[in-house]
């Protein structure tokens, strides 16, 4: 049985002033088993947070709190720091009285116990992507803790006698947890056992000593792609405590960019606190923060599913101050708060009925108008739909089959006469978001294309790729040939015309199936690169500086933070790669841009572009451009990596300058999405047929252009492969829900050999300008502030 409440929820003053804001100024019981409050995006988020954290604090100097590592705390951890150190500030005063806090009452950060969630095992408290270090920058640092009263898990010292390494014990970071019931084989399996003994030990005294402290009373978490809450994954005992324990390939996946590739992510196991740890305590203040409607399945299933180890954020149950703060979009799913958009808007939409009719379609495998009231009635969408609308189902689904049949229509169009500025946050970004649709558009010779990458993507690219080809280079200026390239200048800084060269080398030996001419035009690229980062044309130098730079990928612990120098040349490999792709079609290095901003810098928490810095260069590029069609990745609430929202941050306040400047004011705007997040089909204009052919072609040209991809070192948590394959598996699914819809008939018996030749389907939204900053009106005010 599903454990009950101990009391009643009482929302605090600052829960009650969020609340009233909110779009939705109510709490939904007792369908919504955890209290949820609902704010408009992930930086809000993040204040709400913090607001509630200070205002808990001000009522329980010296309690025990637990806060999350990773990027998802990012605002959270701001808001509170800008509230400490400012505290005496009238700005944050009056910040403070409008969220219902007194601001007379400066909260006690040294009475604080902090109690640390969770750790990788093993890995080294000194290595900056550990959490040890994340913590106490952040929190001990940053809050002003006092470390005394800090409980911490340092890797380093669990178990290990004086002057012994971790990688002594672990070589190559392998942890294997069956020593703790078998016999171990030889010196360092006994070893080994030992230390598992030791940190099986020391993780039974650390729940012991957050016990002695009272138990937890202020938590925080994100939620993960698995539901996990801490390192409690999937099918975790709700009443586990401290522990040692392996984690599954979801956790991994998210993992692997902290760690430096899901290789190493592999390897690892995790020390976090138990699901009981966080419960022990009945007046514990747990609040779980998710933004994004990626994160909007496991959000409703954590809230609305009765106590179960499936979902172990719904442990958090039995807590009265448990709570769920999210965007709009991680609510999408939530059924009582969906009904409650339909009973009170004025209107049902066309938009709205379209998204209850192709999910009933699709729940129930029946073409739209086969759909009968019955089916209506077991569906509480559909069967509010079906009071508010004039239309009786067979028109509602009429005017839905009717609405995705055009849509497929613009999908087929062919565009002529204009020139296209394709822009992404990372270099594969337009191939896994709409391929299909880029390469018809090329068959349109009237058309021309420019592609503008606006980070660098120095973080997608591991120490390992960088060996193999620094060593390949090494190979290559040991040929006359090679060298004598140099010679005649052929490396000459700003020569475009042998860059292109460089990407015509290439292709010549993918389309030969030559490795070695492959990797003779990486390699006269790298050298390229090599030349411009380190300003130096003495061939005797530059051998010097590849021995430099091995030793320095062989001695880096993967993950660690790079040098500037370090990221322009891994950010370099990205941008030849996307040069490389687009070349397979023709464009020359002249139509691909690489803008660099400045607010990617690697760091924990990705800086916020800024108006000075960041939207200038590509005003810049939009005016030299001058486009009649622009295309977003669209992903206003952070539902995927931080950095595609900061981009359409940067993109949304360039394009109302480029407007300021002269620039077209009737631009058509292509919003599209990728493998982090996806387009309902109702909110998508436009679907682009994807035939088997475009697949294979898609994936063939991944791999081969995505040199450093290929072997997906941080993959989606959906998919243990390459992109381009997990783009496929989207675009199919969305073909095959459509196909519900329509039936297959309408795609098998089609005129039109594209549409029989249909096997997956790409979702875009085609905006005007003003619609385009509809959908970013939130951004604007944070970009402009920065």
């Amino acid at each position: 049985m599903p454990r009950i409440r101990q009391k009643p929820s009482v929302l605090s003053a600052v829960e009650t002033r969020a609340l009233e804001e909110s779009a939705f100024p109510a709490i939904f019981g007792p369908e919504e088993k955890i209290p949820t409050i609902v704010v408009v995006h992930f930086p809000e988020l993040g204040k709400l947070a913090a607001m509630r954290f200070i205002e808990w604090v001000q009522q329980n100097p010296g309690g025990v709190i637990s806060l999350p590592t990773g990027k998802t705390p990012e605002h959270f951890i701001k808001w509170v720091q800008r509230i400490v150190r400012g505290w005496e500030q009238a700005d944050v005063k009056a910040e403070l009285e409008a969220a219902g806090i007194d601001p007379t009452v400066k909260p006690d950060m040294k009475s604080l116990y902090f109690v640390q969630i969770d750790e990788f095992y093993p890995i080294s408290p000194n290595q900056q992507n550990s959490f040890n270090f994340y913590v106490q920058k952040f929190y001990v640092g940053g809050f002003g803790l006092d470390p005394q009263k800090a409980l911490l898990i340092d890797c380093a010292q669990i178990g290990l006698k004086p002057g012994e390494k971790i990688a002594e014990v672990w070589p190559d970071n392998h942890v294997d947890l069956s020593l703790r019931y078998r016999q171990a084989r030889g010196h360092q399996e006994e070893r080994q056992k030992a230390v598992l003994e030791s940190v099986d030990q020391w993780c039974m005294n650390y729940e012991e000593q957050i016990k002695q402290l009272g138990g937890i009373g202020f938590f925080l978490g994100g939620i993960g792609p698995d539901g996990h809450i801490g390192f409690n994954i999937y099918g975790s005992d709700h009443h586990s405590t401290t522990r040692l324990c392996p984690i599954n390939y979801e956790t991994q996946a998210a993992a692997a960019t902290d760690l430096g590739g899901i290789e190493i992510a592999k390897k690892c196991h995790t020390i976090t606190i138990g699901l009981r740890t966080i419960t022990r305590n009945p007046d514990c203040v747990a609040l779980v923060i998710a933004a994004g409607e990626a994160k909007a399945a496991l959000v409703a299933k954590a809230i609305e599913s009765n106590s179960n180890i499936r979902v172990p954020a719904s442990s958090l149950q039995e807590l009265p101050n448990a709570r769920f703060y999210i965007t709009r979009g991680a609510a999408g799913q939530l059924g009582r708060r969906r009904l409650h958009v339909l009973e009170t808007s004025e209107a049902v939409s066309d938009e709205d009925a379209q998204r209850i009719l192709i999910d009933l379609s699709a729940a129930t495998g029946k073409r739209l108008v086969d759909l009968r009231e019955k089916d209506c009635q077991s569906d509480k969408l559909a069967g509010l739909l079906l009071k508010r609308r004039a239309e009786s189902l067979g028109e509602l689904a009429g005017m839905t089959r009717d609405s995705i049949v055009r849509k497929i229509a613009r999908g087929m169009e062919r565009l002529e006469n204009k020139t296209f500025l394709h822009t992404e946050p990372h270099h594969d970004d337009v191939m896994l978001g709409y391929f299909a649709q880029v390469v018809r558009s090329f068959r349109q010779s009237s058309n021309s294309h420019h592609f503008m990458t606006l980070t660098s993507g120095f973080t997608s690219v591991t120490n390992d790729f960088m060996k193999e080809q620094l060593s390949s280079l090494r190979g290559f200026l040991k040929e006359p040939d090679f060298r004598s390239l140099f010679e005649e200048g052929y490396f000459s800084p700003g020569d475009s015309m042998t860059r292109n060269r460089d990407i015509w080398q290439y292709l010549d030996g993918v389309a030969g199936q030559d490795e070695k001419v492959k990797a003779e035009g990486c390699a006269r690229r790298l050298l390229r690169n090599l030349i411009e980062t380190f300003e130096d044309t003495w061939l005797e130098n530059l051998e010097e500086r590849i021995a430099e730079l091995e030793n320095y990928f062989e001695s880096q612990y993967p993950g660690k933070h790079d040098p500037h120098y370090i990221q322009q040349l891994k950010g370099m490999c990205r941008e030849w790669e996307a040069e490389c792709l687009w070349g397979y079609y023709g464009w020359k290095c002249d139509n691909v841009m690489h803008l660099r901003l400045g607010f990617y810098t690697g760091d924990i928490f990705t800086k916020d572009p800024t108006m000075e810095q960041d939207v200038p260069p590509i005003v810049s590029a939009m005016n030299r451009v001058r486009p009649d069609v622009l295309t977003v990745a669209l992903d206003p609430e952070a539902s995927g990596p931080d950095t595609h929202y900061k981009v359409l941050q940067a993109l949304a306040a360039a394009l109302r300058v480029h407007e300021e400047q002269g620039g077209r004011s009737d631009l058509e705007i292509w919003g599209y999405r990728n493998v982090w997040y996806r387009f309902n089909p109702a909110d998508a204009d436009v679907y682009v047929p994807v035939s088997l052919c475009m697949f294979s072609t898609m994936h063939e040209a991944f791999m081969n252009a995505f040199m450093s991809q290929r072997n997906a070192s941080f993959p989606s948590y959906e998919y243990d492969g390459p992109f381009s394959q997990l783009a496929q598996q989207i675009q199919v699914g969305q073909y095959q829900k459509i196909k519900t819809c329509l039936g297959r008939e309408w795609f098998n018996d089609h005129n039109s050999p594209l549409i029989r030749a249909t096997r997956g389907l790409v979702f875009l939204k085609r905006m005007d300008t003003q619609r385009f900053y509809e959908c970013c009106r939130e951004l604007r005010r944070s970009v402009e502030n920065s």
